[in-house]
């Protein structure tokens, strides 16, 4: 068992290695100090004497809590599982690592904050301009922005991701003075790639691969440049870190300048739009006078909207009327309320089922969240606004998928299958 664990620990240097040992995750030598310095666990050893291996561990059900605070410590995760079940095994148990865990790739509802996204970018390029990609792992958001050197930071504070990928570095000079680490938001962890994973032709090839397509042209990317090879950099990533559990990213988005108003790093930080001036507190900020939603997904888009102002006339005068319409009539306001409080955040549900990370309860909240689909879209599709019209046209309840959930899911199932 020992020596399928260093097998495991040599791949994953730069990780500390959960490894399961029936209903716990164990820890050995460096990464069990680690672990009773940062986690306050128990040193231990199965031997006595100056060769006893130091071992810690914690229950399996109780990881996420774990997870968490060894990513806040800045620590990577590598998850080691039995990937074979233990009755029917001869002799050792199989394992293997099943996921790598970084600040940009959590997909942990317990972990993350439900009102903001937890964006993973990757930045390449240099003159005439740099390549921007940028991921929402538990969301399946993935962007992409060819951006000229000045705006660089502008785009990264909006952006605010939790991990940035670099190419590596060619000498010491480059490794400190990359124009992107002055721009990185406080406790941003940069993580350096090889130089190949950001070129050109393997990143056209990757996110072609990816999304079963001949070329990119159909999601709008044909004027793109290094925001490719930025998107390529990212796919690989996660293809290493997620081992091939990446099929709710179904497309790749151009962000657009011409749509949005771009607000340069001082006036986000000056006007205090989602983030005070003494920090990232958000209490006194203009979200947190704006932000009523009910939904988390709802939370997420106001922020969105907050940073990235619209341009064109016609659509602003539309979400105005929008607006408009739902400040002057309370009892329209009280009926879509009632509704939003009761559904989950749908988009993180479906990134765990689509990954295979879902439990029973899971299912079952989605199910309950499209079974208030029908109340929301009636209400829109009569209002007067056409904008929320149109939103309520868009709904679609899934009554299948509800069916099919609330026949063979009991109402009350246990948290673990």
């Amino acid at each position: 068992m020992m020596r399928q664990y260093l097998a495991f620990k040599k791949k994953h240097q730069d990780a500390v290695l959960l490894f399961r040992m029936g209903d716990f995750y164990e820890m050995f030598f460096d990464d069990a100090r680690t672990a009773a310095r940062v986690l306050g666990l128990a040193l231990t050893s199965r031997e006595k004497g100056e060769n006893a291996v130091p071992m810690a561990g914690f229950p399996h059900h109780a990881a996420e809590s774990y997870i968490r605070r060894l990513i806040e410590a800045g620590y990577r995760v590598a998850v080691c599982e039995q990937v074979e079940d233990p009755r029917q095994a001869r002799g050792l148990v199989e394992r293997d690592v099943t996921r790598i865990i970084t600040p940009g790739t959590l997909t942990e509802e317990g972990i993350l904050d439900r009102r903001t996204n937890n964006f993973l970018a990757a930045v390449c390029g240099g003159e005439p301009g740099f390549g921007l990609a940028w991921v929402d792992l538990s969301t399946g958001a993935f962007e992409v922005e060819d951006v000229p050197p000045e705006t660089l930071g502008d785009s990264l504070r909006r952006i605010s991701p939790s991990e940035c990928l670099l190419p590596e570095a060619e000498g010491i000079e480059e490794e400190r003075g990359h124009p992107a680490l002055a721009e990185l938001p406080e406790g941003c962890l940069v993580t350096r790639r090889p130089r190949w994973e950001f070129s050109l032709e393997d990143a056209r090839r990757r996110l072609n691969e990816h999304f079963r397509t001949a070329g990119l042209d159909g999601f709008g990317c044909r004027d793109l440049g290094p925001a490719i090879s930025a998107a390529g950099a990212v796919l690989a990533y996660l293809q290493e870190t997620q081992k091939g559990q990446l099929g709710h990213i179904k497309r790749i988005t151009p962000f657009s300048g011409s749509l949005y108003l771009v607000l340069d790093k001082t006036t986000q930080r000056s006007l205090e739009l989602v983030q005070t001036m003494r920090g990232a507190d958000q209490q006194g900020t203009l979200l947190a006078v704006l932000d009523a939603t009910q939904t988390p997904l709802g939370a997420r888009l106001l922020r969105r909207w907050v940073l990235t102002p619209l341009k064109d006339k016609s659509e602003i005068e539309a979400r105005l009327d929008a607006v408009e319409e739902l400040v002057g009539d309370s009892a329209l306001r009280r009926r879509l309320t009632d509704p939003l409080r009761g559904i989950h955040d749908i988009e993180r549900l479906a990134t765990k089922i689509s990954c295979v990370r879902a439990n029973a309860r899971d299912l079952l909240a989605l199910c309950r969240s499209l079974e208030q689909v029908p109340t929301l879209g009636g209400e829109l599709r009569h209002s007067g606004a056409e904008l929320l019209r149109a939103v309520g046209n868009r709904l679609d309840p899934l009554p299948e998928v509800v069916g099919l959930i609330a026949s063979a899911i009991h109402p009350d199932p246990p948290l673990a299958l």
